[in-house]
């Protein structure tokens, strides 16, 4: 039996991106993903990845993938994915609040007035929808006394990258991770904030090849597999003592070396503390 079997995790935009990443590590471990996502047609999007692609692989790896349309801008979708989770397993054991919408305008050029105010999506969905999703998981991990919350952000939380609204979502984030924590840990629920660096996903390939200048600003050495940050969440959801850590806001690379985990590739990945700043919120 694998370390994870048995655990129930939702995975919020995981048709591609780190989001998938994160389901086919904890597919690795047996893990059942409910694997969401607005994409379920190849043609609607143009990356590759969809929702049902994504939970087919998680069953090729060794997990239970399911599939879920969700718009995680829309409440009445959110709340009906939790009401199925509960239903259908009556339990659940973690959630990876990983869905943020990214404009294109986001790594061009250009100043916060230069560029659209519906930009702001970014706090609909990457902020707000953090908070949404949480409360419903709040509202099944409670009774049950365990449970994991996750927020993905990164070192803009603190430095400066692509625009205004960006940094403020990341901030926003970890410190909302952090108030969580206090109010979740009577309760033997942990929340917390993990900082991810430059990851190889669909869309930064595409960034590389296509933005002027991005190439050479990357310290292609500290970037990592889209699974890099899924294979710390198992560790930390194999984490007896996970309730040390809740509230802190966490660089994924420096727990990698505490957990004695490598990329796919067998690479330490860097922690980027000297260059990019360090993390605000330690655990309460």
């Amino acid at each position: 039996m694998r370390a994870l079997s048995g655990k129930v995790v939702v995975v919020t935009g995981a048709s591609r991106g780190i989001g998938k990443g994160i389901a086919l590590a904890l597919a690795d471990e047996g893990a059942t993903v409910y694997v969401t996502g607005r994409t379920v047609s190849p043609d609607t999007f143009p990356l590759p990845g969809t929702v049902g692609e994504t939970a087919a692989e998680v069953d090729r790896r060794g997990g239970r993938g399911i599939a879920v349309q969700v718009d995680h801008a829309n409440d009445r979708q959110v709340a009906a994915l939790f009401e199925r989770v509960k239903q259908e397993e009556g339990r659940l054991d973690v959630l990876v609040n990983n869905a943020i919408a990214l404009p294109s305008e986001l790594t061009q050029p250009g100043s916060f007035w230069e560029k659209p105010l519906s930009n702001w999506e970014m706090i609909d969905v990457g902020l707000r929808s953090y908070f949404v999703a949480a409360w419903h998981a709040a509202q099944i991990m409670v009774p049950q006394k365990s449970g994991l919350i996750i927020g993905i952000s990164g070192y803009v939380g603190v430095t400066y990258t692509y625009s205004v609204i960006f940094g403020t979502c990341k901030t926003a984030g970890d410190r909302m991770a952090r108030d969580m924590a206090i109010e979740l840990k009577p309760h033997n629920v942990a929340s917390l904030s993990l900082w991810q660096g430059f990851t190889y996903t669909e869309r930064a390939q595409q960034n590389l090849r296509t933005v002027p200048g991005m190439a050479s600003q990357l310290n292609s050495a500290a970037g990592c597999s889209v699974e890099f940050p899924g294979r710390v969440i198992a560790a930390l959801t194999k984490d007896p003592h996970i309730l040390r850590r809740t509230g802190g806001t966490f660089i994924n690379a420096e727990l990698a070396q505490e957990y004695g985990i490598t990329d796919i590739d067998g690479r330490v990945i860097p922690s980027l503390r000297a260059e990019r700043g360090a993390p605000i919120w330690t655990p309460v």
